[in-house]
Order: C-alpha cells, then sequence, then structure tokens
C-alpha cells in the first residue's frame, strides 16, 4: 500500500520529490525522511543557494537505518535537513567517489560500516552543491580529510555528524564597540558560561570552535565590575562557519588634496620593487584559471552566509596602510576567515599554484575577503618579497556589477593585460615581481575577492636568485601588435600580435609601461572624470 502512495504521490506533484516512510516492528509510522530524485529538489532558497544544511545518505536501507536508534540526534538536528537521494541526485553527489559509487542498498547491514553519507553546506551554490569537500562525505566508516587518501580517518556516523565534516564549525567575533565585550556561552540548561573577552579591533579579532545551534550572549564590559549586570548587547545563535562585528571601524580623513602626491610617490616606491625581484615563473607573469568545484562551492557558501551586516565590517584602512585602495572615497569591506577552514583552502589551493609554477612552495598568507563597492580602485602595486612570490585572486561574488572591473596585470615586458574575472575564476600571478591593480574604478554593485601567497620552500630569499634550469624564458618580443577588436573588449583577444602566445588579455589601450611616471599617467586617465571640470565645459557650451 505504502508503494502505491508513494507513486501517486510522485504522479501528483511531477517530481521525484517523495516521502519514505520507515515502518517500525509493529507497522506503525515513525518517521520520515525527504527524499530527492534530482538535485532541484534539494532545499533552495529564492538566489539558487542551498537554505538550509542537509545530512544526505542514498535511498533505501541507509535512511531506515539513521531512523533507528543508532544516533542520539535526529532530522533537524544541529541545523540538517536528512534527504535521501536516488537516481540523478545521487549520481551527481555520490557517482564520483570511484569504488563508492557502486553502492548497493541491499548489501547494507550496519550504516557504520556500509552506508555512505555526505553534509551539504548550508549556502552553497545550486550548480556545484554536489561537490561539496572531500571531508563532508562519510565513506562507510572513514572520512578522507583531504581527498587524496593521505588523512583518512575512521568514524562512526555519530562522530562524522558531529565533526567538522557536518555540525562542528568555527565562528568568528571583531569588535569595534567603546569597551571589550564579555561574551557567555548559553547551555542546554540556560546556563550562561563564561567564554572570553573580545578586545578591540581587527588584531583582537576571536575565532572558537563550537556547533551549529550552540547560543552565546554579549555584554558590555563596564561600568559594573559584574558584566551580567550590564547591557546586553547582543544575543546570537551559530548558523555556520562565520563572523559577526560589533560596530564597525570608522576610516580616517584623508585630505584630497594631497592624495595624487601621494599616489605618485608610491608608484615610485612599486616601480623600483618590481625591478628588484630577479626569478621568474612563467612566461607572461599570470595566467587565469578556474577553481575547482568543490573549493567553489566551500568558498562560495562562507562569503554567500557572512554577505550582510553585521557579518561584513570596513577593512582597517587608513595613512599607515597608505593609498593602495581609495577608502576616502568609498568603503572597502571585509569577511575575515577562520583559521582551520582557511587552511583547507591553502591547501588545495597551493596545489594549484605549484602545477603553475611547478615549483614546490609554501604557504605564506592568505587574505580576505575583501568587498569592494562603487568607485572602488585598487592602486598598481607588487606585494611582499620575501613571502609572496606567486599568488592566486580568487573570485568569489559580484554583484550588481554593470561592467567588467579587470585585474590589471603587467607582464615581464611591462605589457599591461586587463583580465576578466567571474565568480569561481583565478588568476595566478607573480605578485613580487608583476605590478597588478585596479586603476579603473568600479562602476556599479560589489566585488568580493580572497587572496593567497605562497613562495619556494625554506626559501625567503628567492627572489635575489637566478632562475633554475627548466625555468620557462620570459616572453618579450612577440612582434608587431595591432588591434583588431574594440576598445572595451576585454579577455577576449581583442589585440593580436605576430607571437600569439602573447594571449588573449592584452589591453586594447596597448599601454605598455616605461616608467612609474607612465604608471602615475595611466592612473590619472582612467580615474573619475573630475565633475567641476564637467560643469566648465557645459557653462562654456
Amino acid at each position: 500500500m505504502i508503494h502505491y502512495l508513494l507513486l501517486l504521490l510522485t504522479m501528483l506533484t511531477g517530481t521525484l520529490l517523495a516521502i519514505i516512510y520507515s515502518i517500525a516492528l509493529s507497522g506503525d509510522v515513525v518517521e520520515a525522511i525527504s527524499r530527492a530524485g534530482n538535485l532541484s529538489d534539494l532545499p533552495f532558497d529564492e538566489n539558487d543557494h542551498l537554505s538550509t544544511h542537509v545530512l544526505a545518505v542514498p535511498a533505501g536501507k541507509c535512511g531506515s537505518l539513521l531512523l533507528e536508534d543508532t544516533v542520539d540526534f535526529e532530522d533537524g538536528s544541529h541545523g540538517h535537513q536528512w534527504m535521501e537521494l536516488e537516481g540523478e541526485a545521487f549520481d551527481s553527489v555520490f557517482g564520483h567517489l570511484g569504488a563508492y559509487a557502486d553502492f548497493s542498498s541491499d548489501e547494507v547491514t550496519g550504516f557504520n560500516t556500509d552506508c555512505l553519507a555526505v553534509c551539504l553546506e548550508k549556502g552553497t551554490l545550486r550548480e556545484v552543491v554536489a561537490r561539496p569537500l572531500p571531508h563532508r562525505y562519510f565513506l562507510q566508516g572513514k572520512v578522507d580529510q583531504d581527498g587524496d587518501g593521505m588523512r583518512v580517518t575512521e568514524a562512526s556516523v555519530q562522530q562524522f555528524v558531529m565533526s567538522d565534516s557536518c555540525a562542528k564549525v568555527e565562528y568568528g567575533f571583531v569588535s569595534y564597540h567603546d569597551n571589550p565585550i564579555k561574551m557567555y556561552w548559553i547551555s542546554h540548561s540556560g546556563q550562561q558560561v563564561y567564554n572570553q573577552e573580545i578586545g578591540v579591533g581587527e588584531r583582537k579579532t576571536s575565532f572558537i570552535n563550537t556547533f551549529i545551534g550552540h547560543k552565546f550572549e554579549f555584554y558590555d564590559s563596564q561600568p559594573n565590575e559584574d558584566p551580567l549586570q550590564n547591557e546586553l548587547l547582543f544575543d546570537w545563535i551559530i548558523p555556520n562557519h562565520g563572523i559577526i562585528g560589533f560596530k564597525n571601524y570608522e576610516f580616517p580623513h584623508v585630505p584630497v588634496e594631497g592624495v595624487e602626491r601621494q599616489v605618485q610617490q608610491t608608484l615610485k616606491s612599486e616601480w623600483r620593487r618590481h625591478e628588484v625581484v630577479k626569478r621568474t615563473f612563467s612566461p607572461l607573469a599570470f595566467d587565469k584559471g578556474r577553481l575547482p568545484d568543490d573549493l567553489y562551492a566551500s568558498l562560495g557558501a562562507y562569503w554567500y552566509n557572512n554577505r550582510d551586516v553585521p557579518h561584513v565590517v570596513h577593512e582597517e584602512w587608513g595613512r599607515h596602510k597608505g593609498v593602495f585602495v581609495n577608502y576616502w572615497e568609498t568603503d572597502v569591506n571585509f569577511i575575515q576567515i577562520p583559521w582551520h577552514l582557511k587552511k583547507r583552502w591553502q591547501r588545495r589551493l597551493r596545489e594549484l599554484v605549484e602545477a603553475w609554477t611547478g615549483v614546490e612552495l609554501e604557504t605564506t598568507d592568505m587574505y580576505g575577503m575583501r568587498e569592494y563597492t562603487k568607485g572602488a580602485r585598487l592602486l598598481s602595486h607588487v606585494d611582499r618579497e620575501s613571502t609572496h612570490a606567486a599568488s592566486l585572486i580568487v573570485n568569489i561574488a559580484q554583484q550588481n556589477v554593470s561592467q567588467p572591473w579587470t585585474i590589471e596585470v603587467h607582464d615581464h615586458a611591462d605589457r599591461l593585460h586587463e583580465v576578466v574575472m567571474e565568480p569561481g575564476d583565478i588568476v595566478y600571478y607573480e605578485s613580487a615581481k608583476a605590478l597588478h591593480g585596479r586603476n579603473t574604478p568600479l562602476q556599479s554593485g560589489t566585488y568580493v575577492n580572497l587572496f593567497t601567497h605562497y613562495r619556494p620552500l625554506n626559501d625567503p630569499d628567492w627572489y635575489l636568485r637566478d632562475n633554475p634550469e627548466g625555468t620557462p624564458e620570459p616572453l618579450i618580443d612577440v612582434g608587431t601588435c595591432n588591434l583588431v577588436g574594440k576598445p572595451d573588449e576585454y579577455s577576449k583577444g581583442a589585440v593580436q600580435c605576430q607571437n600569439s602566445a602573447i594571449g588573449p588579455h592584452l589591453s586594447p589601450s596597448m599601454f605598455t609601461a616605461t616608467s612609474a611616471d607612465d604608471m602615475f599617467q595611466w592612473w590619472k586617465s582612467v580615474g573619475p572624470r573630475d565633475e567641476s571640470v564637467e560643469d566648465n565645459d557645459n557653462e562654456e557650451l
């Protein structure tokens, strides 16, 4: 009878989403798990991102075993909706797992020994939802932390769910409140348990390991000695990996009349620095690529879940950081990233950069996520010589961007290339050698990037060394070049040269810098138009 009801339900709804009933020995219906036959049956919000965390298993016996007393959590625990996958949904999510893809429900005798499971992260974009990071898979009692078989841990499904594969997350706290903030965890019995004091500023940011669904309260540390007698500033239930900010950083005032002089001085310094670096890694000093789907899924979900206030705060720009970003004209926002998740991202991204450079590397830094807003400009510069040999720009997201906002990179002959990026794209670049920036203002919307940096293993003086044997020769002479496309056509081969190895990103401006003064004139030429000059011109007309 149950099978007839399922068939009728499927026919009536026109989808493969059905309800799977688990029958107790007495014959009573005791539980229900949602079933998905297509990825479109997963719970997505209006922006095509997962609207909740999902604990998914193959349809059949594994779903029934979850409903038995083998775990002390239930559907919905720790923010995870349970789902059974079959058909296209199963093939998409589990089909790439080699021998595990041959899973048969008929052969299951116990969940921990025979079943598969996966935790899909809330906020994941629909197009990559079937490719979570490897550690999010439960593989018949094992978890492959990196997907390469090198760090495989044994776990029960209970341990799997309570680990950072599913319910265990990192959450950060950054404060710009007038006083330090006292933080309390609220236990299941309602007891307020002191956790820590949160200081003021980015350097005092604190990340903790906690679990989805845990609740915290935040009290002012003044005026009473007992914080619980002071104002309750905020309370928060942990929804996912993330960060939350209290108040916001205020950008200092910058006299506009002094900006051009500072820019000119800065470009002179950056030009000298880029000439110091001897070693190179690639013909053009840059290249464009694409994130693997699982990395894009993880990075994109973190951004999506933390894309709005109070998670986003101003990045701490001021005179101490120079004029590289025009924070005096437009907001530059920041979403800090958690330490352990950062290490997972760094490890995988390093493999991509090693493949590009052909050199064994070590991670030196990861920075972001930085959110640029309308009017943003990034002055051409090079990065720290000792640590930033080979780097990646990762475009995480763009919202309401009406025109391409190109990353400008100068190659080994100082020719300008303008590269268009879409969310999920990456640009490899020799960041201590190749001048790079975004001098043309962002015309609209927001643009979110992550930056990660590497250097040759155990070699802080790499930049003073000659190229080792086998290094690709820098591409200097490419013959005659001509503009064959439109002046505003980027990354589409608008400029063609006799040597096609120059690639499709050469700037339609055909600008080549020969000095810091050239860079300064470029910065001025592509900047915002002076409205006062426009008004004067109109009056003369």
